[in-house]
């Protein structure tokens, strides 16, 4: 990796998020217990989901997640899910999460691939993915235990993480989660000089993928979100990006990630990912932000693959270090 590149070691994350979604109804015969689904650990209460309206327990206990920002939703609300999938080129759950929290729980395979047999065995009353995920799986997963889906994951992280809280039956604590939030993004944007000055940094993310073309991303994408919700500048070039994700580069169109800030990340093999060749060409060392020493390497699986409130909190601490002398 080009020495210009600074690493940036995880900053103190808070935890963080929503407000509640509505529950449909409640099988308590009482009305007062319909409008608090947690209020009988024994009862019922319906999610509305992608594929439905779905009835799950009050306070299911036995939880299996099938992707990443499941997983942080979940131990963002104080639940420990008995399984859970990996992302695919890692070998165990994303880093970024505290060990303490994810030790016990049983693996089931990789994200959209996972063991029917293992997520069985762990007898589950309740599994959380999205349809971009599972929706061929859904009858099978509604076999095993009642399924929530989200239609999608990443740009909607926070609308999905009110369907995991109300699924889970944590409605408060998501509405504190999401309060903490804002106040961090509050501070740290109060920190770089308001929303008005942080509108002047024009901030690039580019990810090197194994495999695949570089790509600087666009603004419809959990990354994206967050820096809107700091207003930090984008440049032009995230408004090109394909459905708002992301624009795709090779190494001989690296200028096109010009800022005054960029982010980089690494998914995979960096030899693969076409790391070094990047960042020893002219084009990437005539980048203004490597000229100033503006760029950062950052961690895949915290900034991209994590997706959650969890993982946002320890981005914000991030941004806030790496732009607090950017003017």
């Amino acid at each position: 990796m080009n020495a210009s590149l600074t690493h940036r070691g995880t900053v103190i994350g808070t935890l963080v998020l929503a407000t509640a979604l509505a529950v449909s109804s409640c099988t308590s015969s009482d009305p007062a217990e319909e409008k608090k689904p947690g209020a009988d650990p024994n009862g019922t209460h319906t999610v509305k989901t992608a594929m439905g309206p779905v009835k799950v327990k009050n306070a299911p206990r036995r939880v299996v997640v099938l992707d990443t920002a499941e997983l942080d939703s979940a131990l963002t609300l104080g639940v420990t899910p008995v399984g859970a999938t990996r992302a695919g080129a890692e070998s165990t759950f994303l880093s970024y999460l505290p060990k303490a929290r994810t030790k016990g729980i049983t693996e089931v395979g990789e994200i959209a691939n996972a063991s029917l047999e293992k997520i069985a065995g762990l007898k589950p009353d309740l599994i959380l993915s999205s349809k971009v995920r599972d929706a061929q799986r859904y009858k099978q997963l509604s076999a095993i235990a009642p399924t929530v889906l989200t239609e999608s994951t990443g740009y909607p992280w926070k609308q999905n993480f009110l369907v995991h809280a109300d699924a889970l039956g944590k409605k408060p604590e998501a509405k504190a989660a999401v309060k903490k939030y804002e106040e961090h993004v509050a501070a740290v944007t109060k920190s770089l000089g308001g929303k008005a000055k942080a509108a002047r940094t024009d901030v690039n993310v580019v990810r090197f993928v194994e495999g695949a073309d570089i790509r600087i991303y666009g603004k419809q994408n959990y990354i994206g979100t967050i820096l809107a919700d700091l207003g930090l500048g984008r440049p032009a070039i995230t408004d090109k990006a394909k459905d708002g994700f992301a624009y795709e580069v090779s190494p001989e169109q690296i200028d096109k990630a010009d800022a005054d800030v960029v982010f980089t990340s690494t998914y995979g093999n960096p030899g693969k990912a076409k790391v070094t060749q990047t960042t020893t060409s002219g084009l990437w060392q005539n980048l203004k932000a490597v000229k100033n020493g503006k760029v950062f390497q950052v961690d895949d699986e915290l900034w991209i693959q994590g997706i959650g409130y969890t993982a946002a909190n320890q981005i914000l601490g991030e941004l806030q270090s790496d732009l607090a002398d950017v003017s």
